[in-house]
């Protein structure tokens, strides 16, 4: 059994397929990184969930 030779079209189109890949990888890579920034930094993380929180209020200053 015998393989054809692969066409020039085959080529290109592995080509754009390994451009896009690449582009997929640094793009799911970029958003790893960013995660881990945001989770080391120890802040805490609250999100909006439309209900009161106390401690997004700023503080009051007092007056001596």
């Amino acid at each position: 059994m015998t393989f054809r030779p692969e066409h020039e079209l085959h080529k290109r189109r592995f080509g754009r397929n390994m451009g896009l890949g690449l582009t997929l990888v640094a793009f799911v890579v970029l958003v790893f990184a960013l995660t881990v920034v945001k989770v080391q930094r120890g802040e805490p993380l609250q999100g909006f969930d439309h209900t009161y929180e106390p401690a997004l209020l700023p503080k009051e200053e007092t007056q001596p």
